[in-house]
């Protein structure tokens, strides 16, 4: 598949993350009697991978977040020359999805911006009112985890076709643990489309939600490389979360 074509698969799938994650936050998880809550939020989340990874799972590798590219290089398993393309697709996406999501919520007398958006924050501005410590610490960790969770489930080793439920039912898992903290991110594009809605705190806090889950990332792909991975013929030449079918030709 060529580039373009797995680019917007990235932005369809990461657009849908941000609307179906951050949607669920925003208009349904505190709605009159019937609101799905932190629980309805986290799995809102995890569905959304869920039912992307099989729909372009065998396109683009259904990154949807730049921490899990930048997490499958650090692996070897992503090739260096593509990660630019690939976040800037993401981060496109979440801003679109989070525009979308605007002139929707907006629609509602009395809407404002004031609550926050889903937008991912520290101190004040966390859920919580935990600290920039406990809140980097939490998200370096929770998407060292959630990369551990992609990489193990994806391995060749791995039994074939439960990785999409694996990687959903972990990122709710992540969810449940971190709402209560950062409003969770894990996911830099994720937090960067709320917080172009927002502007003010949200964009001043941004930088910690792009530095503590890369870093997560990071230090997960090159543990699981030296720790757990099998030997691979040339690191950097497998491109998708998913593996493949095998087949004779690919579509252009």
């Amino acid at each position: 598949m060529v580039l373009g074509k797995r680019c917007a698969a990235e932005a369809m799938g990461t657009f849908w993350l941000v609307f179906g994650g951050c949607g669920s936050a925003v208009l349904a998880a505190a709605f009159p009697e019937v609101g799905i809550g932190l629980l309805g939020v986290s799995f809102a989340f995890g569905l959304t991978v869920l039912t992307m990874a099989y729909a372009i799972g065998h396109i683009s590798g259904c990154h949807l977040n730049p921490a899990v590219s930048l997490g499958l290089y650090s692996c070897g398993r992503f090739p260096k020359d593509e990660l630019l393309p690939y976040i800037a697709s993401q981060v496109v996406g979440a801003v679109v999805a989070s525009g979308t999501l605007y002139l929707i919520a907006s629609g509602k007398e009395g809407f404002s911006l004031e609550g926050g958006f889903a937008s991912n924050g520290y101190g004040a501005h966390s859920p919580g009112e935990y600290s920039l410590l406990a809140c980097a610490v939490a998200e370096f960790v929770l998407t060292f985890m959630f990369l551990m969770i992609i990489l193990g489930s994806t391995d060749p080793r791995a039994r074939a076709g439960f990785a999409p439920l694996a990687i959903g039912l972990g990122l709710t898992l992540i969810h449940l643990i971190g709402i209560p903290v950062t409003n969770l991110s894990v996911n830099p594009a994720r937090s960067t489309g709320p917080a172009f809605m927002v502007g003010d705190w949200a964009l001043t806090q941004l930088w910690l939600f792009w530095v503590a889950p890369i870093a997560g990332a990071i230090a997960a792909g090159a543990a699981y490389r030296y720790l757990f991975a099998a030997p691979v013929a040339k690191p950097g030449t497998i491109q998708s979360i998913f593996p493949r079918r095998s087949s004779s030709s690919e579509a252009a």
